[in-house]
C-alpha cells in the first residue's frame, strides 16, 4: 500500500496482481488495483476491478466504496445514467456518505441537461429539415414557372411566327393577284390581237363556208 501511495503506479499495479494471484477473493486488492488504474486514467480496466471488487465484498461499506467509485468513472467517460445507478448504489449500502449524495445528484443534474439537449436538437433538426422541405418546395415551384413560362414563350413565338407567316402569305398572294400597270397593258394588248385573229378566222370561214366550230379543243 505504500507503493500505490507514493504513486508508484506501475509498481503498485504488480503488487495488486500478486495480491489477488495469491489470493482470488482479495476483494481489497481488486478495489486497489481499481484505484491504481483510475490514477493511471485507465477508465475501462479500473470499472472492471471495481465491479470485481463488488462481487468479492462482504460488507456494505467495502460495496459503498466500490459503488462510489465506479460512478466516478462513470462520471469521468461522462456516461451520466451509469453513474447515477452506481451512486444509487452506493448510497444503499451507505446512506450517510455526504460526498456519494453529492455525486449522486451531480450526475442526475447533468443527465437531465444531456437528455434535454437531445430533445433540443432533435426540434433543431426538425425544424431545419422542414426548411429544407420547403426551400425544395420553392426551388421547384419556381423551377416549374420557368418551365412554364419557357412553353409560354414557346407558344407566344409559334403563333407569332404562324401569325408572320399567315400575314407574309396574304402580302405573297395579294402581290401575285396584283398586276401591274404595264402587265395590264400588255394583257389587254394580247387579248385585243387574239380577239382579231379570231375575228379574222370568222370572217375567212364565211368566205370559204366552213362551219364555225362550238366545241373546244384542248
Amino acid at each position: 500500500n505504500l507503493k500505490y501511495v507514493e504513486n508508484n503506479l506501475i509498481d503498485a499495479e504488480v503488487f495488486y496482481r500478486k495480491a489477488i494471484s495469491v489470493d482470488s477473493l482479495n476483494n481489497v486488492a481488486s478495489y486497489n488495483l481499481g484505484n491504481s488504474f483510475y490514477k493511471s486514467q485507465l477508465n475501462q480496466e479500473a470499472a472492471n476491478q471495481y465491479k470485481t471488487s463488488i462481487k468479492k465484498s462482504n460488507t456494505k461499506q467495502e460495496r459503498h466504496k466500490a459503488f462510489h467509485n465506479l460512478g466516478n468513472v462513470y462520471m469521468q467517460n461522462k456516461d451520466y445514467q451509469s453513474a447515477v445507478n452506481s451512486f444509487k448504489s452506493a448510497l444503499l449500502n451507505n446512506s450517510n456518505d455526504d460526498e456519494t449524495r453529492y455525486n449522486y445528484v451531480l450526475a442526475k443534474e447533468l443527465l437531465k441537461n444531456e437528455q434535454k439537449k437531445k430533445k433540443d436538437d432533435k426540434k433543431d433538426d426538425k425544424k431545419d429539415d422542414k426548411k429544407d422541405d420547403k426551400k425544395d418546395d420553392k426551388k421547384d415551384d419556381k423551377k416549374d414557372d420557368k418551365k412554364d413560362d419557357k412553353k409560354d414563350d414557346k407558344k407566344d413565338d409559334k403563333k407569332d411566327d404562324k401569325k408572320d407567316d399567315k400575314k407574309n402569305d396574304k402580302k405573297n398572294k395579294q402581290q401575285q393577284n396584283k398586276i401591274s400597270p404595264e402587265q395590264l397593258k400588255n394583257l389587254l394588248k394580247a387579248m385585243d390581237n387574239q380577239e382579231k385573229k379570231v375575228q379574222e378566222k370568222v370572217n375567212k370561214s364565211k368566205v370559204k363556208g366552213v362551219p364555225v366550230k362550238n366545241k373546244k379543243d384542248w
